[in-house]
């Protein structure tokens, strides 16, 4: 069946419908990552979003369950070259057209992923819908996309109740904002309890879990959004418990310690993204997926200074607070899909507990 993803600068590139067939209006956004596609379909992160892949051969290990990043698929859709038509990987549980049908998305294949990508490079993140189900009235679809946003997709993608991950070590409170499951992980990796709480959660309810650290997730959407999160965030910068946070938490964090944030023309999402440690001058590669950055013009270099920056376009990628226990990062030390080039973060973090 034919498919079409209509951008709202007017392009249309036709190819053909996998997975669910449904229409769906969505923010076009892309990844350069060669694998890691089932990470990326499961990362609450791209809620809101439908997710181009600028690898032109998709699906050809299959779907292995153990790498999902949450317990379902939150991509809009899904905007590939081609989907393999086999699985070659011992560890292949399903394949990709199966989990598209299950999980309700809708896929388009079969166009120029390469065209499509530069077209967002030259003129920035677009709204589109794609189109899985026959004919279309494109002034009815131009006043559909123009009208699209991404929002409320914090709380749509947060934990709607509490709950803790065993472990005899640090008691982490991890503050959920649509968090992907390896945070917890490499936490517990560590002998950590963690404690993962909604992202409505007041400050004073993480305290009295008298935690060791404190961490915040990645999420979804534009951080100024969260505005009563913020407020919580700004008391927990003030109780001198350890924080270490991650891609949204960055944000929120700079946002209420005065700092300001504003939207990348395309963002920053693959598994190949340099980042420079300004404190000692070495350069790693890093998973990232984010549409927004800091603002460092916007710091007060009393409060906090800048730790990273990214190779590329020299946005802010992380920043360390001064006479505080607190440290972000815009990118993924969690990584999958990606390098595990910045997993040390993690022992960082045990080690600011401890002392």
């Amino acid at each position: 069946m034919k498919a079409y993803l209509i951008l709202e600068d007017g392009s249309v590139y036709e190819g053909n419908s996998v997975g669910a067939e449904k229409s769906v209006v969505s923010e076009i956004v892309f990844n350069t990552s060669m694998t890691g596609y089932l990470e990326v379909m499961t990362d609450p992160s791209y809620a809101g979003q439908a997710v181009v892949m600028t690898y032109p051969l998709i699906g050809n290990y299959g779907i292995c369950y153990e790498d999902i990043e949450s317990n379902k698929a939150w991509v809009d859709a899904f905007i590939v070259r081609e989907l393999s038509e086999v699985a070659s990987n011992f560890r292949n549980e399903d394949s990709i057209q199966n989990f598209l049908k299950v999980n309700n998305i809708p896929c388009i294949t079969g166009i120029d992923t390469r065209d499509l990508t530069k077209r967002l490079r030259e003129y920035g993140t677009m709204n589109g819908m794609i189109i899985t189900t026959g004919s279309y009235d494109i002034s009815e679809v131009s006043q559909k996309i123009k009208e699209y946003g991404v929002k409320g997709v914090v709380k749509k993608t947060s934990t709607d109740k509490s709950y803790t991950l065993d472990g005899k070590g640090k008691r982490v409170v991890l503050m959920d904002f649509g968090a992907k499951r390896n945070i917890a992980k490499q936490l517990q990796k560590r002998g950590c309890e963690v404690i993962v709480v909604p992202c409505d959660t007041t400050a004073e309810d993480i305290i009295k879990l008298n935690p060791d650290g404190i961490m915040l997730s990645n999420g979804p959407g534009d951080p100024k959004e969260n505005v009563d999160i913020i407020k919580e965030i700004k008391k927990l910068y003030d109780s001198d418990i350890p924080i270490f946070a991650i891609c949204l938490g960055h944000q929120l964090m700079a946002l209420a310690t005065g700092a300001d944030t504003y939207k990348l023309k395309y963002g920053h999402r693959g598994g190949n993204h340099p980042v420079k440690d300004l404190e000692n001058g070495r350069t790693y590669i890093s998973s990232q997926n984010h549409g927004y950055a800091v603002d460092e013009s916007t710091l007060n270099k009393s409060i906090c200074i800048p730790a990273f920056v990214n190779v590329n376009d020299n946005t802010n990628e992380g920043l360390r607070y001064i006479n505080k226990n607190i440290f972000t990062v815009q990118y993924h030390p969690e990584a999958c899909p990606g390098p595990q080039d910045n997993s040390y973060l993690f022992d960082k973090f045990i080690k600011m507990m401890e002392n």
